[in-house]
């Protein structure tokens, strides 16, 4: 037999509820509408950066303190609706870093894992666990969990790169430990390029094997990616929503390159205008060649080469093209995905 309704005044609840907060207690269904939600609401909102305006305060913070001071000279990309977070999104970090001729940011190693993409420069290096990567523009460069890096310059001039971290999904966790090397320098264990000789042609050593979750690769040149996505380009074939694009993968399984972050580059043919989108995974873009336009939830950014704009999760969008136009980005896909929760929606259903 059902219950009978409830006569219980709005007075009595109100009291009721009072009683319950001295034993860390609260009703549930006072609450139940924001806990269950009928779809995603992130907090964080669509955002540009505009490196012509980044750039000469990034340039700046370079007079006021050295690469060895700060650890990692960069400037968070604090998303204006999470300020104080350390937030792209809801559950990505974004920095820009700089480091300068000459300069070492001493090495260390931390549990969340990590991404380099080169907006300017060349003649700088990341190492991994004593092997060297040397950066050039549009280039991937990833820094696995728990693994000791340094960066250095060889170059003569500055060298910016946009940093792409899961801490907002480590410190939920609370699973973030950081740990600094005796030395400014990681000691060197292998020669430069020997991790993309072993793993990089889509071979593995015989006698071999890789536990890691992370790609063996840790370095994707952009001249390679780039003539991939021609290629698409060629094969005639675009998808509506994405236009031509790539994702980075561990060449070992076949999966991401990263357990946390997954990595995309996609072009923009001219004049491309991609039907509305979303997903579950709130992403962040490097505009890597090109201008063009994005219409995320009714906000529309106008982007050029060197920009970086963030999209938050399952927030329609649209992308288009002025010129031909490649964009670099990445988002936590592959962790939505490993728990069964990715959603994606094409068009306006």
């Amino acid at each position: 037999m059902p219950n009978p309704k409830s006569t219980s005044t709005d007075s009595e609840r109100s009291e009721f509820y009072g009683r319950l907060a001295p034993h860390s207690l609260a009703p549930l269904w006072e609450d139940i509408g924001n806990l269950l939600l009928r779809e995603p609401a992130p907090a964080a909102v669509p955002h540009l950066w505009r490196y012509e305006d980044v750039r000469p305060l990034l340039l700046e913070s370079g007079g006021l303190i050295t690469a060895e001071e700060a650890e990692r000279r960069v400037l968070i990309l604090e998303n204006p609706a999470l300020p104080g977070n350390a937030c792209a999104t809801d559950t990505l970090y974004a920095g820009l870093q700089l480091i300068l001729p000459g300069e070492i940011a001493p090495a260390h190693r931390h549990t969340q894992s990590a991404l380099r993409y080169i907006v300017e420069g060349t003649g700088a290096y990341t190492s991994v666990d004593g092997e060297r990567a040397y950066m050039d523009v549009g280039d991937l460069i990833l820094t696995p969990s728990w693994t000791w890096h340094d960066h250095g310059s060889d170059g003569d001039g500055p060298m910016v790169w946009l940093d792409g971290l899961d801490i907002p999904i480590l410190r939920f966790m609370t699973t973030m430990f950081t740990e600094r090397y005796a030395d400014p320098v990681y000691p060197e264990s292998r020669p430069a390029g020997d991790s993309r000789a072993r793993y990089g042609a889509n071979m593995l050593p015989v006698n071999g094997s890789w536990a890691s979750k992370t790609s063996p690769v840790f370095h994707y040149p952009y001249a390679r990616s780039r003539e991939a996505l021609e290629k698409m380009r060629q094969a005639g074939d675009i998808d509506p929503y994405q236009g031509h694009k790539l994702e980075y993968i561990n060449p070992a399984t076949g999966g991401a390159a990263m357990p946390t972050m997954s990595t995309f580059l996609q072009l923009l043919p001219k004049g491309f205008k991609s039907e509305p989108y979303r997903s579950t995974d709130g992403a962040v873009y490097s505009v890597v060649e090109g201008s063009g336009k994005a219409d995320i939830g009714g906000t529309e950014l106008t982007w050029s080469a060197r920009d970086t704009f963030a999209v938050p999760a399952w927030m329609q969008h649209t992308l288009e093209a002025g010129e031909d136009s490649v964009l670099f980005s990445f988002s936590d896909r592959v962790m939505q995905q490993s728990l069964g929760l990715w959603r994606e929606q094409r068009g306006n259903q």
